[in-house]
């Protein structure tokens, strides 16, 4: 049987094992394929109102998109939905932010947003709910990309393409369209490059 001290001691050591699991459950190491921190946000899903981390995209090619419903460019949501289509499988996704902020083209509720562009352009490519992408505080994705790029949306329907590995990141104006020949040679070459290795 153990003397006195001894048994202090070993309670001690027990109490210090199960404390220090305690905080290693409480505060996990992190995982070796983190998440980039363009991509380090989240966001309620438009048909849902349920937040959703963009981290769930990491190791993808990404192409972000400010949209609107009642401008002179939204019909380029077929051309997005396309492209989604096409490469979908290749690891290419394609993410929507309906925004009001440029002429007052995007009035509708998320529910309305939802279902126009369900019904008329048939869109699956996941959208978020609308906020705006001129300001800083309410939407850190485009704040990052500003940051990033050194560029910001001039009017709706405006891309930025993330590589896999959210290091790389290419933006392409309203004008561009989604068959544009130079976004399809960026997502080609995007989508060519593997990730890198975790920490390497």
């Amino acid at each position: 049987m153990l003397s006195r001290p001894w048994t202090s001691i070993a309670v001690a050591a027990l109490t210090a094992i199960a404390l220090a699991g305690a905080a290693r459950a409480e505060n996990p190491a992190p995982v070796t394929d983190a998440c980039p921190q363009v991509l380090n946000f989240s966001f309620n899903r438009l048909q849902t109102g349920q937040p959703e981390s963009l981290c769930q995209y990491r190791g993808k090619v990404v192409l972000i998109v400010n949209t609107a419903s009642y401008c002179g460019y939204t019909h380029q949501y077929e051309g997005l939905e396309a492209l989604y289509r096409k490469y979908k499988a290749r690891g290419l996704v394609v993410v929507g932010f309906p925004s009001n902020d440029f002429g007052g083209q995007e009035p509708g509720s998320n529910k309305e947003i939802a279902e126009f562009c369900r019904l008329t352009y048939g869109v699956e490519f996941p959208m978020f709910e609308k906020s705006s992408v001129t300001s800083i505080k309410t939407n850190p994705l485009y704040a990052e990309l500003l940051a990033r790029t050194g560029q910001t949306p001039k009017w709706n329907f405006h891309k930025y393409l993330v590589d896999r590995d959210g290091k790389q990141i290419t933006s392409f104006g309203t004008r561009v369209e989604p068959d544009n020949g130079d976004l399809l040679s960026a997502v080609e070459r995007m989508l060519a490059a593997k990730p890198a290795l975790p920490n390497g």
